[in-house]
């Protein structure tokens, strides 16, 4: 059974700042991910955040949903990069679409986002 814990929450200012000045990113359209490898004082392997861009939806509820999706469906797919990578990360996932998703376009989403990670990290380290 997998769990997001408060360990796993991105909240770190400093550290969403650096995301997006030094983050690659990859792009599995409704979500783009920008990810950095960094280090944790806490001891976390991976922090995570959810975004849903308030120019696109009004509404806090719209929003909300979407963040709710977005984080459940990592949650049931962290498994694929938590055995699989060395190192720390700070993920980024911004939802990129006009209207409010189902889960299932998320959750697909979100899975092939999260294997082509392991792809290009797993190469990179490699080469």
């Amino acid at each position: 059974m997998s769990t997001f814990p408060k360990i796993e929450k991105l909240k770190s200012k400093k550290t969403i700042e650096a995301l997006f000045a030094e983050g690659k990113n990859l792009r599995e359209f409704p979500i783009k991910l920008i990810y950095l490898k960094t280090a944790f004082e806490d001891g976390a392997h991976f922090k995570v955040g959810v975004v849903a861009p308030k120019k696109k939806f009004k509404k806090a509820v719209d929003r909300n949903l979407i963040k709710r999706l977005l984080r459940e469906s990592y949650r049931l797919n962290k498994s694929l990069i938590f055995n699989n990578i060395e190192g720390n990360y700070a993920f980024l996932f911004l939802y990129l679409g006009h209207k409010a998703p189902s889960f299932d376009e998320v959750h697909i989403a979100m899975k092939k986002l999260l294997e082509d990670f392991l792809k290009k990290e797993c190469d990179e380290n490699v080469g």
